[in-house]
């Protein structure tokens, strides 16, 4: 199963963020300072983020974010 439907599956049993990286076993310092940033408010952050690490990978974020979107619907 990809990992977007994983999350799909558990936003619908009403995991937080957090609850989602746990049950993926997902243990990583700098996503869990994201997760941090989210919960805060800090979407700015969020998004800086997000913007930074796609433009090291040569990845037009506001492409992908919207592809992204469009699998959420």
């Amino acid at each position: 199963m990809n990992p977007v439907n994983f999350i799909k599956q558990y936003l619908t049993q009403g995991l937080t963020p957090k609850g989602i990286l746990s049950k993926m076993n997902i243990n990583n310092p700098i996503l869990s300072n994201v997760i941090d940033m989210a919960q805060k408010g800090d979407t700015a952050g969020v998004e800086n983020f997000a913007r930074n690490i796609c433009k090291q990978r040569g990845i037009d974020f506001d492409t992908e974010f919207g592809k992204f979107k469009d699998t959420l619907k």
